[in-house]
């Protein structure tokens, strides 16, 4: 083997030990895709007109239904162009304004843990209230963040719109 095949060889497996390290990681998720100029009052009339859309675990279109993470992401698709994971959990490390719950604004993201991983996501509509994709059997609809299971659940926001 040559010096120049040892080297290639050596720096590959760096390589390899550099990503197999990072696997385990909660590193901060980047939004791609395009942005189109979306207030966060288009985003909220958009969340609010899926209501009723019945819920589909891993549904991402109103014609098939939706879970969570797929409302969140057919919204801020359609609305403003960003694409983003097909995960609650993901969708709460992307690369966004923090913001505390006593500073919500309609068009927030709004995030809630069972366990150790985000779990459930919903875009915040104002007045204490979310739109989001609760449940097997159910249906896109409206909630309070007070109410028993959320307020006992409720993990964070982001504001991916200005």
């Amino acid at each position: 083997m040559t010096p120049v095949h040892r080297a290639a060889g050596a720096l590959l497996m760096v390589l390899a030990a550099l990503l197999a390290t990072g696997c385990g990681r909660r590193d901060t998720v980047h939004i791609a895709g395009p942005r189109v100029p979306a207030s966060p009052n288009d985003i909220l009339f958009r969340a609010i007109s899926l209501v009723g859309t019945p819920y589909r675990f891993g549904g991402n279109t109103p014609e098939g239904g939706f879970d969570c993470s797929g409302l969140v992401g057919y919204v801020f698709s359609d609305v403003a162009g960003l694409a983003l994971p097909h995960s609650a959990d993901a969708i709460s490390r992307v690369s966004a304004e923090s913001v505390r719950r006593s500073h919500l604004a309609p068009g927030d993201l709004v995030f809630f843990k069972d366990g150790r991983d985000v779990s459930h996501v919903g875009i915040y509509v104002g007045e204490g209230r979310f739109v989001h994709a609760p449940s097997s059997g159910g249906t896109v609809r409206l909630d309070p963040l007070d109410g028993d299971y959320w307020k006992d659940h409720y993990f964070g926001a982001r504001r991916l719109l200005k």
